[in-house]
């Protein structure tokens, strides 16, 4: 158990949509593990779902990029002309992604940002199955 991770406190999806993602992927990115990595994969990831789920985007888009970035990296995916479907969406996800670039963390960011977006997915993921079965996000 890692002592220095701070618990996370309870959010609503309001509050995770607040969060400013792209600062997150600056310091916890390439971070060690700790509490800014810890961040980035809990309610950073958490947050990315929120905002993408609420613009409409689907889990597999999401984890597709999640490939498209470990095997291509995260310049080239900054490049694409719609990450995502949707614009709002493409256009959220690409300052993401090119937030990521300016880390310059070689493959070991990709990598990392590779495994944070299959984490943004998987939670979108869970959020749509409890919806459709009558619960709520």
């Amino acid at each position: 158990m890692n002592d220095d991770a701070p618990y996370p406190p309870d959010r609503t999806d309001d509050e995770l949509a607040r969060l400013d993602i792209t600062v997150l992927l600056r310091y916890g990115l390439t971070a060690e593990p700790g509490a800014r990595r810890t961040a980035l994969f809990g309610d950073g990831a958490a947050a990315a779902a929120v905002i993408l789920d609420r613009l409409g985007t689907e889990p597999r888009s999401v984890a597709f990029l999640a490939d498209t970035v470990r095997a291509g990296g995260l310049a080239r995916a900054a490049e694409l002309p719609e990450p995502l479907p949707r614009r709002e969406a493409a256009d959220l996800v690409r300052e993401w992604l090119r937030a990521g670039t300016e880390l310059a963390g070689g493959i070991a960011a990709d990598d990392a940002a590779a495994t944070w977006l299959r984490a943004v997915a998987t939670v979108i993921e869970l959020k749509q199955r409890t919806r459709a079965r009558g619960g709520s996000t």
